[in-house]
């Protein structure tokens, strides 16, 4: 019975709703609102992330404004017509009536997020849109919009003023919204932000859109509804009341009292519970994986997590604390209680402040915020320690957070996948505790510093101090190493300036300038070197406490320690060039990013060998290599091993606004084609491609002018699935991947061997021989890429497993080279391997400068956030080759990583259109249906008065 009524009273509201345009204003508003501001305000296309957060981020606000105009006249008309007296005279309990119309308007505000349906469909269609946080946003927009109905129906309950209620409804909402809104509680510490952030409504819809579907946020919701509607019956059946008092008005108080009561403090109770939740992501980003799990399980003895945070933090870093907090928390549940989580605030602890920074090399990071009364420079922890024994790693701002900019819009400040900076800090501390902890422990060789310092009369004070710190400290250090560690000072003028020629023109190292004064020059340059390779230690801001961890540092890249070890074989580099971005490709964000996970020796192959202690050989961008080098990659693949080459016959160089592609022969023609791979000479050109600030010639009056514009630049491959192979571990869990001036790769089948695509581009590309790379602007500002007759699928990466045959074997072996000093002897030769054992592995990427350091910044600002696409790539190859899957499964999660693939204006504009149409269509869906439903009612109704 009681359902018949709420749903008779909800029908009839819904009919009044839709029979005045109140409905109509509402359903249009939203639509229109919503879709401008996906399109418009957050610039979809040029945020280029697949994912529905422009639509959901301005939910909150927006439904603070639109839900109570909706509910405002739903009671205050009533009392305004008188008709209120009459539904309270009826017999049927005035909670239905509160239910019906709670219903009713809870109804539209359904039918108008089914306008904005189209969009989750259209991002699908065309790029890889994780399902489960739309589904999440779309349940947190309903139920914070259920909220804030229930908010506008007691508002309108208590005054019979439509316009009173609007203002009351919305001062509600918006307080609402205001409480954990970062514009109030950036003015508090983080535990009072952390309290208000839990009381706003706007942090936990948030919450539920990162597809974390916590039973705290859910019911937050929930309780705000059933506190609202309480109130609403309330208010309403006190209405009936005379002025006399009785039992039954004090039995509806304490009833009110104490259903609002166990509505509230259930959220204290959910709140000591463990955490109930369901991560709705598809690749499960918010739980710790089974690779995590499995690294937790080798733990012997107690690690401590523990974070450094201050109370004030810039606005945009304080809601990233929590979460790092439940995150160390599921590490601790996980870990058996083998690891003990702390969390401090350093201005509280000042022996543990002291701590981190001497012993950790950890400081406070400047943030500019701003109080009610100033703006001010805090200086704010946001670091984690990860200590087990007496190894150590610590995490700051630049490994925990990313931040993506745009030109017109506020900057987005995410956690850039902490699991996987966690559990590769843990796996390093975990390899170096059971080497004993020692930094010596892992060298097989001692390891010289050899520092390059200038008289000390011509040292600034700053490095003067600094210098006398550090030969203090490297005293104990080469006591302490039992002959592991030496230290040896050279004096860059000495034998009338020889050493410093030899600086600047080995390794180019430049004389530093001293600004103040006399504008004197002086080097002061440290190195790490074992006769294999050499490490330069980074002096920083010249800090004496952080010089201890720079060396433990340093050591570690000479040690083992229980890690795999890449040899890296580069082309040669002349400083002044790369200053410029001339001549050969640079690679040091990657050689950074392997060191981090590996040890790394920088492999020159002109002896014809490679370290024997290298586990792999990657050889980038190879330019002529002699056939010394040659026999070495060679031998080595013979030896079981695995070889990593980037190699194309062309290298694209970008300097001071001119492009140009330059032959890149690499003396590895004819081996490649010995063993089944011919690389093509020429370069993939795909309509799939990733922006590239690109230098233009644009034409006017008969003049030319060069400029740059940010293009989908053909040459830039968007590879994604199915262009990534989606069974193999090394691009099974990689979105997207860019491979800059690709060529066709070509794969002959040998016996004994397998081989497998790894890379393709999309079937629309074709092939381009044209030297000229500079794309020209016509007069409309439009650019051209005229595509070549045939158009298909190229492979661009490939993987070879298997048994291989020496080139050698058919070959005469190499001679010395020419260029050797009259007589000096060539190094020997290792013996000749005719073939190799199965486990052999050749993977093959054709380009020389998918890596660049150059390209990997113009990606940077390209896409407004770090792009590690490529970095991922080349990561991945290495732990699938070593066998090292700890981090696999983990290292490509991220927050922007699921891009857009590449579109002209028109398509976008197709889109967008599309888009708005649908929404039109489904309102005049909408008006057809409540059309027809009108019509079948009044032929019922005659066909009643007929009879």
């Amino acid at each position: 019975m009681s359902q018949g009524v709420i749903r008779r009273v909800a029908a009839r509201e819904l009919g009044q709703y839709f029979g005045s345009p109140v409905a109509w204003l509402f359903l249009a508003t939203f639509a229109a609102v919503s879709l401008f501001v996906f399109f418009w305000v957050e610039s979809f296309f040029a945020r280029n992330v697949a994912d529905l957060r422009p639509l959901f981020q301005w939910m909150p606000l927006l439904l603070a404004f639109l839900c109570p105009a909706l509910t405002m006249r739903a009671w205050s008309e009533e009392r305004s017509q008188g008709t209120l007296e009459h539904l309270l005279t009826l017999p049927a309990g005035i909670g239905r009536f509160v239910l019906g119309k709670f219903l009713a308007v809870l109804t539209l505000l359904a039918l108008a997020l089914l306008a904005t349906l189209p969009l989750p469909i259209t991002v699908a269609l065309i790029a890889d849109l994780d399902p489960g946080p739309v589904a999440a946003g779309y349940l947190a927009t309903l139920l914070l919009g259920a909220a804030y109905l229930a908010a506008g129906l007691l508002v309108s309950a208590c005054t019979g003023n439509a316009i009173v209620a609007l203002l009351g409804a919305v001062a509600l909402c918006g307080g609402l919204y205001l409480l954990g809104s970062p514009l109030l509680t950036a003015f508090f510490d983080d535990s009072t932000a952390h309290w208000l952030r839990t009381l706003g409504s706007g942090a936990r819809f948030e919450s539920i859109c990162r597809g974390v579907l916590d039973l705290r946020d859910l019911y937050y919701y929930v309780c705000l509804c059933g506190v609202f509607l309480t109130l609403n019956v309330y208010l309403l059946e006190r209405s009936r009341w005379s002025t006399a008092r009785s039992g039954r008005h004090r039995t509806w108080h304490a009833v009110t009292l104490l259903l609002m009561a166990n509505f509230l403090l259930a959220n204290l109770w959910l709140e000591r519970l463990p955490q109930l939740r369901l991560d709705a992501t598809g690749d499960q980003r918010y739980t710790l994986s089974d690779a995590t799990r499995r690294l937790l399980d080798r733990l012997e003895q107690p690690l401590l997590l523990r974070g450094y945070f201050s109370p004030r933090q810039h606005p945009q870093l304080a809601p990233l604390v929590p979460r790092l907090q439940d995150l160390m928390a599921e590490y601790a549940a996980a870990s058996g209680g083998r690891i003990k989580v702390e969390m401090i605030d350093p201005a509280e602890h000042p022996e543990l402040e002291r701590e981190a920074i001497d012993r950790y090399g950890m400081r406070a990071r400047p943030f500019q915020v701003a109080d009610r009364h100033q703006t001010a420079l805090v200086n704010a922890w946001f670091q984690i320690l990860i200590n087990y024994g007496e190894a150590f790693e610590t995490l700051g701002f630049n490994q925990l957070v990313e931040v993506r900019t745009a030109a017109n819009r506020q900057a987005e400040v995410r956690l850039r996948n902490p699991e996987y900076n966690l559990t590769r800090a843990l796996r390093d501390v975990l390899q170096r505790q059971r080497a004993g902890g020692d930094p010596y422990a892992g060298l097989d060789r001692p390891v010289e510093l050899v520092a390059y310092v200038s008289d000390q009369a011509l040292l600034p004070p700053l490095l003067d101090t600094y210098l006398g710190s550090i030969r203090a400290q490297l005293e104990s250090r080469v006591a302490a190493s039992d002959g592991m560690l030496s230290v040896r000072w050279v004096d860059p003028a000495a034998d009338n300036g020889a050493v410093a020629s030899r600086l600047q023109e080995e390794r180019g190292v430049l004389p530093m300038t001293i600004v103040v004064g006399d504008g004197g020059e002086f080097f002061f340059h440290l190195t790490l070197e074992d006769g294999h390779q050499v490490i330069q230690l980074p002096t920083g801001d010249f800090d004496p406490t952080a010089f201890g961890r720079t060396l433990d540092a340093g050591l570690r890249r000479f040690a083992d320690n229980m890690t795999r070890t890449v040899a890296l074989a580069l082309p040669p580099v002349q400083a002044r060039m790369a200053e410029h971005h001339l001549g050969a490709p640079t690679f040091n964000q990657l050689e950074r990013q392997v060191g981090e996970d590996y040890s790394l020796r920088m492999e020159q192959l002109d002896d014809g060998n490679v370290s024997p202690e290298a586990d792999i050989l990657a050889v980038l961008a190879p330019h002529q290599l002699s056939p010394r080098a040659v026999y070495a990659i060679d031998q080595f693949l013979m030896r079981g091993g695995t070889v990593i080459l980037a190699t194309s016959p062309f290298t694209a160089q970008i300097s001071d606004g001119d492009m140009a592609l330059l032959p890149w022969p690499s003396g590895l023609q004819d081996w490649l084609a010995f063993q089944g791979v011919n690389i093509g000479n020429s370069l993939v050109m795909d309509p799939q491609s990733s922006p590239f600030p690109v230098p233009v010639i644009r034409e006017r009056g008969g003049q030319q002018f060069r400029d740059v514009h940010l293009l989908d630049f053909p040459y830039f491959l968007d590879l994604r699935p199915p262009g990534l192979h989606g069974e193999h571990p090394v691009t099974a869990s990689l979105p997207q991947a860019t491979m800059a001036w690709a060529s066709p790769l070509q794969l002959t089948p040998q016996r004994g061997r397998k081989h497998l695509t790894l890379l393709r581009s999309s079937d629309q590309a074709w092939l381009s021989r044209d030297p000229d790379i500079t794309p020209v602007v016509d007069q409309r500002g439009r650019t051209h890429f005229e595509p070549g007759p045939e158009r298909g699928s190229f492979a661009v990466g490939a993987v070879l497993r298997g048994r291989f045959h020496s080139w050698y074997s058919e070959q005469a072996l190499p001679t010395p080279e020419a260029e050797l000093a009259p007589g000096a002897a060539a190094p020997p030769l290792p013996q000749l391997l005719e073939h190799s054992p199965h486990s052999a592995r050749l993977v093959v990427f054709a380009s020389n400068d998918f890596l660049d350091d150059q390209m990997l910044n113009a990606s940077v600002a390209a896409r407004g956030t770090q792009y590690s696409g490529a970095l991922e790539l080349f990561m991945n190859t290495l732990d699938w080759a070593l066998q090292d899957d700890t981090l696999l499964s983990i290292r490509s999660r991220g927050q922007y990583n699921q891009t857009l693939p590449a579109m002209e204006p028109r398509a976008q504009r197709f889109i967008e259109y599309f888009n708005y149409a649908l929404a039109l269509a489904w309102l005049v869906l909408v008006a057809a249906i409540g059309w027809l439903c009108r019509v079948l009612r009044r032929r019922a109704w005659r066909r009643e008065l007929a009879l």
